[in-house]
Order: C-alpha cells, then sequence, then structure tokens
C-alpha cells in the first residue's frame, strides 16, 4: 500500500457512517441475537472454533447480517472474500472463485464467499456458485432481507445452515446509542453530547428494531445539533423526533394512551366499523407497538366477538399472526390490514365467550356432579362390572346422525349454555339444529 493508498483508506474510515464504524469485529462486541450467537449456540460455537460451513442469514434490515459477516471476517483463518449480489457480475463471481482455487491448492486454505442481498442473483448466478460450494473451494455467507426458501436456489439451501435474525430489541438499540454518543474512538464520544432519557426511549422504539436508522438518526442529531451554553450537546425529544423523521405521538406503551387505543381498536372491530379499526392499527404500528401483541388481540376479538357468526374470522386472524411472525415489518402491516377489515366486517356474535362464562361459573360455583354412566369410558376391562357405558346411544347409527340423549350431569339436564344468533354461519347451525331436534331447540 503506498501513501496515497494509505491516506484514501484512512480518510475512508474516519468518514464512513457511524453504523459502519461501530460495527463490531468481535463476537463479544455483538448486540442482540442471542438465539443464534449465545455461547450455548451453534453458530457463535462454529465461528469461535474457526469451522464455519455455509451459511445463510436471513432478516430485516438492521438487524446484523453484515455485522456477523464481519466478524467471521475477523475470526476465521480463512481467505475471506466479499461481493454485493446488487453489482457483481460474472467475471466478479469468476476472479472471486479463480482466486478460492489457488488459495486452496497452494496454502491449503479455504475461502469464505460473503454474498451480501443474495436473493439479487439469479437463477444463473446461484447455480454458477453451487459446484464451488459443494467441493469446498468456497464456504458460502450469504445475507437476505428476503425469505431464502422462496429467493434462494433450494439447492443452496440444502447445503447451507439458515439463521433467521429477528428485530433488535429496544434495549438493545439502546445499548448501542449509548456506546455510540459514549465510544470516544469510533463513536461519538469526542462531541461531549448527552442524551435524555426520553428522546432515548423514542429513538429506540421508533428504530422498530432497526440499529443502522438508530444509529443514522443519533449521528444525524449530534452533528446537527448546536453546543449548549454549558458545553454539551444536547439530544432532546424534539431534536431525536426531527432526525429519524418521526412524529412524537402521546402513546405510552405501558401507560393510559396504550391501554385506550387498544380498547377503541377492539370496540372498532366488534362494532363493524372497518375504517376506524385500520385507523387505530396505523396509530399503534406508527407508535412501535409489538405487532405480536395486536395480532394477538385480533385473534382474541376474532373468537368473542364473530365466533360462528364466521368461523373463518379466526382462521383468517390465526394465519395473519403466523404471517407477520415470518414476514416481519414493513410487509407485515398489510397482512395485519386484510385480518383487521375481515373481522370488522364479518357478521358479529359472542355466543362462545358467554357460552365458556356460564358453563366456567357454573363449575366454580357447584361441586362437579358425577358424570352419566352412560358417558363414562368403557375401554377397560371391567367397566361393564360398573355400569360404565352401558346404554350408550352411537349417534352416527341414527337418521341424520343424532339422537337424543342425556348428556349433561342430572343436576343440569336442560341447561343451556351456547345459543346461536341469527347472524352469519350462526343461523345456519340453529336451523340445522331446529330440523335434527326439534322443540329441544325452544331455547335458542
Amino acid at each position: 500500500m503506498d501513501l496515497f493508498e494509505y491516506m484514501r483508506e484512512n480518510t475512508k474510515e474516519k468518514e464512513s457512517p457511524l453504523a459502519s464504524r461501530l460495527r463490531p469485529t468481535k463476537l463479544t462486541e455483538v448486540v442482540g441475537q442471542s438465539h443464534i450467537i449465545g455461547e450455548d449456540k451453534l453458530l457463535y460455537r462454529a465461528i469461535m472454533a474457526d469451522k464455519l460451513g455455509s451459511v445463510i442469514f436471513y432478516g430485516p434490515p438492521g438487524t446484523g447480517k453484515t455485522t456477523l459477516a464481519k466478524v467471521i471476517a475477523n475470526t476465521t483463518s480463512s481467505n475471506f472474500q466479499q461481493i454485493n449480489a446488487t453489482s457483481a457480475g460474472k467475471k466478479d463471481m469468476e476472479a472471486v472463485i479463480e482466486q478460492a482455487k489457488q488459495t486452496l491448492g497452494m496454502y491449503g486454505k479455504k475461502t469464505i464467499l460473503f454474498v451480501d442481498e443474495i436473493h439479487r442473483f439469479n437463477k444463473g448466478q446461484q447455480d454458477y456458485l453451487l459446484p464451488f460450494v459443494e467441493d469446498g473451494t468456497i464456504v458460502l455467507v450469504g445475507a437476505t432481507t428476503e425469505n431464502p426458501y422462496f429467493e434462494v436456489n433450494s439447492a443452496l439451501i440444502s447445503r447451507s445452515i439458515v439463521f433467521e435474525l429477528k428485530p433488535l430489541e429496544q434495549n438493545d438499540i439502546k445499548e448501542l446509542l449509548i456506546r455510540a454518543i459514549t465510544d470516544k474512538e469510533k463513536g461519538l464520544g469526542a462531541y461531549h453530547a448527552v442524551m435524555e432519557d426520553d428522546a432515548l426511549d423514542f429513538l429506540a422504539n421508533a428504530a422498530n428494531g432497526d440499529a443502522r436508522s438508530a444509529l443514522n438518526a443519533i449521528e444525524l442529531g449530534v452533528l446537527t445539533t448546536k453546543r449548549s451554553e454549558d458545553g454539551f450537546i444536547h439530544i432532546t425529544l424534539e431534536v431525536a423526533s426531527e432526525c429519524i423523521q418521526k412524529r412524537v405521538l402521546k402513546y405510552d406503551k405501558s401507560g393510559d394512551n396504550h391501554y385506550d387505543t387498544i380498547s377503541a381498536f377492539i370496540k372498532s372491530m366488534r362494532g363493524s366499523d372497518p375504517d376506524a379499526a385500520i385507523y387505530y392499527l396505523a396509530k399503534m404500528l406508527y407508535a412501535g407497538e409489538d405487532v405480536a401483541f395486536i395480532a394477538r388481540r385480533i385473534m382474541i376479538c376474532a373468537a368473542e366477538d364473530v365466533s360462528n357468526a364466521d368461523p373463518n374470522a379466526l382462521v383468517v386472524a390465526t394465519a395473519a399472526a403466523q404471517a407477520v411472525e415470518r414476514l416481519g415489518m414493513p410487509e407485515g402491516r398489510i397482512v395485519l390490514a386484510q385480518a383487521v377489515t375481515y373481522v370488522a366486517c364479518a357478521p358479529k356474535s359472542n355466543s362462545a365467550i358467554v357460552a365458556i362464562d356460564e358453563a366456567s361459573e357454573l363449575v366454580a360455583k357447584d361441586k362437579t356432579p358425577p358424570i352419566p354412566p352412560h358417558l363414562q369410558d368403557a375401554h377397560y376391562k371391567g367397566a361393564a362390572k360398573l355400569n360404565h357405558g352401558v346404554g350408550y346411544l352411537y349417534a352416527h347409527n341414527y337418521e341424520n346422525h343424532y339422537v337424543k340423549q342425556q348428556y349433561l350431569p342430572d343436576p343440569y339436564v336442560g341447561r343451556t349454555f351456547y345459543r346461536p344468533s341469527d347472524n352469519g354461519y350462526e343461523k345456519a347451525i340453529k336451523e340445522y339444529f331446529r330440523k335434527i331436534k326439534g322443540n329441544e331447540t325452544d331455547s335458542f
């Protein structure tokens, strides 16, 4: 390296973004992702032992995919090469493979190839890497924000271990922000910035699990805020809001506004107002509410307020909860919106919660009477001697697969807990019961 090249590299390092300068070089510096890099986890052990096989890191932006690649680069004794799938062409790939072959042949060293945004490679480019992954010329480390099972060649997937990175927790983001303003060597410590607690909480929340977003915001805040008379740069809530371009909502996730908003959200779905329900959904998402919490409330509403008036409401809500977990944000907002509008527009019934509450109250209040003998288990030797199962009528042997017989304990014969409404599918349930039971359904 000549003097000019040294100066260029030195200047580049000093002027690189804060998120890049603070990127960990050792596993002990990595924040978050303990589910895959905890000391007892496979990935941690493989990196520390320098025995890494081909892997694909999958997760939202700012969760540490490139960071882990850099840690691997600083830990391994193998030759480490990096290309970005958005700009790399076939010649770039051929050059890396040729060098990898030479390194393996001359020095017996493998090459770890980090492919950032690997989902951007087309099928032909991915196929080109396959034989070299297969024969050990390279160890592939891929990073992608897209689901690799959809976007990456199945042959590459089968030869790799997929590690899913999660959005960072708020405490993880806080730790990084504090590190950023106190680290004098790689961070902003030399600027003598002070961050107020509410600004720290706001940035950690508003970043939505994206460390890069939070670090970019604090860097902008420190570099553009005038120094106060006390000699410090004060990062207030107002400054933090401006820097991340996100308005501060009056929404404390542990306070009254949190409960008021979720209450209005549920009541809007229950009240069949999809517009209001969508508004409150948007408000919660903007404020950084936990999407898993929102998804759970939609499932509860589907069961409690729609019930069997539209059984598909719970199916849609449950599928949405699973999809959001797989997709993450921002795409997850679309899935939640679909579930919210479906539940809000569905015919309503509270028959399920009324039924279980009434039955639960009865069970809690009274001693549980014995189960009728003909319903008791008869699948063991000697049951008949105890009269267990004797006289039971098998419903499928009768017309309409129904026969009248006692199911409730003696004291509760004639009690009704489930009363289908006249809405949606429950109207059909009620008509079906009247058809097979006749006068037995008068209590409906």
